[in-house]
């Protein structure tokens, strides 16, 4: 079973000629809505490659419209959202402004994702059957407490450390290593990372050694066009690359590559191979504008026929 620990948003979206400065007003045309949070996104995927009952997903949204939608969204997508608490705060929501070029500017208001609760997930959940799957949008001392319960139950836990918190700590860094089976970074993050405990690596590359060594855990970079690698405690290095797409979109692919890789790893498939399907799974939600809507289904998934 893939219990997915995270956030559930609402993206409002517009596009505006010119992204406003401070005590400016621009119009637009009308807004898109889409279902977000980086929580929600990779229970997605994961149960589009998983299939229907296979991934639970718990966190917090509001008692307003937009936590029913976001409620019913990934019920829609076969994510099991029992375990989704309503909180008093409103549901998470994204406000994003894209310009002519595209370029883009992101308000994230977190709302009930910050009341998200380790203490309201049974005890019966954990088990040595439990893939964890953890990011950075909710209090990382729930996360953490999540993921120690996986760990005593021997679970396996794979963590997102996306988006990096504008303060991470070495104590955030090793208490989050400490309790980690699979840690999923981009190139930037792995550097991040590295840097907060003190290392200083020439590259994303040492970088992932550094992690990997320093958690005793598998570290796993996404580098976009470049595929991803893999580094084992043991210092083994493992790459898959990425198909060759002219990408449509790629908002959304990171977290379709980690619901892919969880659910590879929830059917026991090894690691060659769970980077392949997921670099995969990222490539060909590229070609499909929206970060939900474009998560491929299993079918469509060549390297899963």
């Amino acid at each position: 079973m893939i219990l997915v620990f995270g956030s559930l948003n609402i993206d409002l979206v517009a596009q505006v000629p010119v992204i406003p400065g401070p005590g400016r007003t621009v119009l637009a045309p009308s807004y898109r809505t889409h279902f977000g949070g980086k929580g929600a996104n990779q229970a997605v995927a994961a149960a589009r490659i998983a299939g229907p009952g296979r991934v639970r997903m718990a966190g917090r949204v509001g008692r307003d419209g937009f936590g029913d939608s976001a409620i019913e969204n990934l019920r829609a997508n076969g994510v099991d959202a029992d375990l989704v608490v309503r909180a008093d705060e409103p549901t998470g929501c994204a406000f994003i402004t894209v310009d002519q070029a595209g370029e883009n500017a992101i308000t994230v208001a977190s709302g009930a994702n910050m009341t998200a609760s380790a203490g309201e997930l049974p005890a019966e959940l954990f088990d040595s059957d439990t893939v964890l799957v953890l990011q950075m949008e909710v209090p990382v001392a729930q996360a953490l407490e999540v993921a120690r319960r996986t760990t005593l139950a021997a679970g396996t836990v794979v963590w997102n450390l996306a988006p990096v918190p504008e303060r991470m700590t070495r104590e955030i860094v090793t208490e989050l290593l400490a309790v980690t089976d699979h840690l999923l970074v981009n190139e930037h993050e792995a550097l991040d990372a590295a840097d907060a405990i003190g290392l200083a690596p020439p590259s994303y590359e040492a970088a992932a050694a550094d992690l990997a060594r320093a958690g005793d855990l598998t570290c796993i970079v996404t580098a976009g066009a470049q595929g991803a690698l893999a580094v084992t405690a043991e210092g083994t290095r493992l790459r898959a690359p990425a198909p060759r797409i002219t990408p449509v979109d790629t908002t959304g692919a990171g977290d379709t590559f980690v619901g892919a890789f969880a659910a590879m790893i929830s059917e026991g498939v090894l690691l060659q191979r769970a980077l392949e399907v997921s670099c995969e799974a990222a490539a060909l939600k590229c070609l499909k504008a929206g970060a939900q809507t474009g998560m491929p289904m299993r079918s469509a998934m060549g390297s899963l026929a």
